[in-house]
């Protein structure tokens, strides 16, 4: 028992699994504490010692550190617990992402929930993957459990949104893998490793994919490069993907009825996640729910500059949704763990992107803009769905097209794909960074090879665009893509990207196409997840494109823009077009892709409209 006069620390508590694995555990109690207290609870990959990036206030270069934030919740009457994950830092057993949560957290908590400590009522939070770890736990309905926080993450499914997306495998688990292989328990012990891993070039090798067993930058970790290709192997939805950890929409109804608060972020990775699991856990319409939704990459809910784009003084979390999210936690957990009182919320809140006056600030960013809204739900009531058809001439517009023949094809070379310009993306560092940028190629993005150019001169992208708008338009919901298309080889993928077009002006002299949202369809999966089918010659078949839901304010004067391709590199893994198994594709082959765009088989952009206030 390590005591000083802000709490008492019990360091490295063994606490054992019931497969006889021991978890690390850091417990802090209130230096008077007597009796019993509620628990709040975070189960981390990261280090339980070190900082959570999580707890980075507007205005502070540093995050709180463990010791700083324990003694604020040890001082508001909690008992403050962290653990590291079986396999990182000082706990026993082998690391396997995502796999190990579910009973490991369920443990944990009943553990937890006898000590003498402990009132029996515990909640928990964390960022990312500690909040993968919280809902792979509830999913196994701790009795104990009071109450969630769940910040960017919680896989509802993580076949559609966090490992893969509509069939194509997402690549920041490879440069995920990579960097934490650095951390692991095998690279700590012995240097020569941990050596290794840093001495690799990860862009040469993003260059040499598909990687395999012995042919990749991670194999000097055995561990992490099998669970790596574990998940970029399995294509089709089966077993695999019903799995606690990874599944949480087959397990919602044995969630157990606690209050649980959903945050995220138009450009972080955990869009569809977060609103899935707000449906799947608001059904019994019993729960108490709180969503939350800013204009942030992954959790950097203290910026107001997301990529090249400034959302003003509004976008932070601290200031605007609530003094700070360390104090939006603190009056959850008062009010779900302590049953104190507090003023009442909006159910969701939502940042609507737009609405600035599109000048490039002071420090040479776009002004966008943005406002709060709030909501009594998702989507929001009297939501409208409109078409926006897809023309032959590149016009993007509502009225469908007339004829029966018309079609655009462009060729798709698998070893020259369209190279990802920001988007819902996190974990990519060192190659890649979500965000909002101009599509146009640079310098800073991997795989551009024309610096200068917007990605709409490429060849292999079919740009759509309205006229200019006469009204303001607000677009705040799921989007969806209909596409009618055909391949002339076995398989193939079609990516849609949704931007927002700021008009020419004095500072952006050729405009800005600022991304909005972005989707790809693996088109082996055209009639089944469950059963991938080759394209057959000359089969023509409809697909269905969803990129993550989004709130923007397309302004008079801008353009609503639809990109289609067959790449988003390095975003998603690139389909090889051959039809071979999942990430074993070596013999990329050149593909001729067709959209239709005539009366028969109008291809169409679905845009939830909304009135604001």
């Amino acid at each position: 028992m390590i005591e000083n006069p802000a709490f008492k620390l019990m360091r490295n508590v063994m606490v054992s699994l019931r497969d006889g694995v021991r978890l690390a555990t850091d417990i802090y109690l209130p230096a008077n504490a007597a009796g019993s207290l509620p628990v709040v609870l975070e189960r981390t990959p990261y280090g339980k010692q070190k900082p959570s990036r999580s707890e980075l206030a507007v205005g502070e270069k540093k995050p709180m550190s463990r010791e700083a934030l324990a003694q604020v919740f040890t001082a508001a009457g909690y008992a403050f617990v962290v653990q590291d994950c079986r396999g990182r830092y000082d706990s026993e057993g082998e690391f396997i992402k995502y796999l190990s949560e579910g009973p490991d957290g369920f443990d944990t908590i009943e553990w937890i929930a006898k000590q003498d400590w402990c009132n029996g009522r515990v909640g928990t939070m964390g960022l990312s993957y500690a909040a993968h770890t919280q809902l792979a736990a509830a999913c196994l309905s701790p009795p104990a459990l009071a109450c969630m926080v769940l910040d960017s993450g919680g896989f509802s499914n993580a076949f559609r949104c966090g490992i893969r997306q509509g069939g194509a495998f997402e690549l920041k688990q490879a440069t995920w893998a990579w960097n934490q292989a650095k951390e692991s328990g095998l690279a700590e012990s012995n240097p020569l490793i941990r050596n290794a891993l840093e001495a690799e070039d990860i862009h040469a090798w993003f260059r040499s994919m598909p990687w395999s067993k012995g042919r990749s930058p991670v194999r000097w970790e055995p561990e992490y490069e099998a669970y790596l290709l574990d998940q970029w192997s399995h294509g089709a939805f089966d077993d695999y993907w019903k799995k606690v950890g990874i599944w949480a929409a087959g397990h919602y109804d044995a969630i157990p009825n606690v209050p649980v608060a959903l945050m995220s972020s138009w450009y972080d990775a955990y869009v569809l996640s977060t609103f899935e699991n707000y449906a799947g856990l608001a059904r019994n319409g019993a729960r108490p729910l709180s969503l939350v939704m800013g204009p942030w990459t992954h959790g950097d809910r203290t910026k107001r500059v997301i990529g090249d784009v400034d959302f003003g003084v509004a976008a932070t979390f601290d200031g605007n949704v609530a003094k700070s999210w360390l104090d939006f936690r603190l009056a959850w957990f008062a009010r779900w763990l302590k049953n104190e009182p507090q003023k009442d919320q909006p159910r969701s809140r939502l940042f609507v992107m737009g609405g600035g006056s599109g000048k490039r600030t002071a420090a040479g960013h776009l002004d966008h803009g943005g406002r709060w809204i709030d909501s009594t739900d998702w989507p929001l009531p009297a939501t409208d769905f409109r078409s926006f058809f897809l023309h032959r001439d590149g016009a993007l517009g509502e009225q469908k097209p007339a004829g029966t023949e018309a079609t655009l094809t462009y060729r798709f070379d698998p070893l020259d794909p369209v190279p990802t310009i920001g988007g819902a993306l996190t974990s990519g560092k060192p190659v890649f960074e979500g965000g909002a940028f101009d599509q146009r190629e640079d310098a800073r993005f991997f795989g551009c090879k024309n610096p200068g150019l917007p990605l709409s001169a490429r060849r292999d992208v079919l740009t759509f665009e309205t006229e200019p708008l006469a009204q303001d338009l607000a677009v705040v919901g799921p989007i969806s893509i209909e596409l009618w298309v055909t391949s002339d080889q076995p398989d193939t993928d079609f990516a849609a990207k949704l931007i927002d077009v700021h008009p020419p002006s004095v500072d952006w002299p050729t405009g800005f196409a600022m991304n909005i949202t972005d989707g790809i369809f693996r088109c082996r999966y055209r009639n089944s997840w469950k059963k991938p089918e080759s394209i057959a010659k000359g089969e023509v078949f409809k697909i269905v494109i969803e990129p993550f839901a989004t709130a923007n304010l397309f302004k008079v004067g801008h353009r609503i823009r639809l990109d289609i391709s067959s790449s988003n590199f390095p975003k998603y893994d690139v389909n090889p077009n051959s039809f071979e198994p999942e990430g074993e594709g070596r013999a990329p082959r050149v593909a001729m892709n067709s959209v239709f765009v005539n009366g028969a088989r109008a291809s169409r952009l679905v845009l939830p409209i909304v009135k604001l206030a």
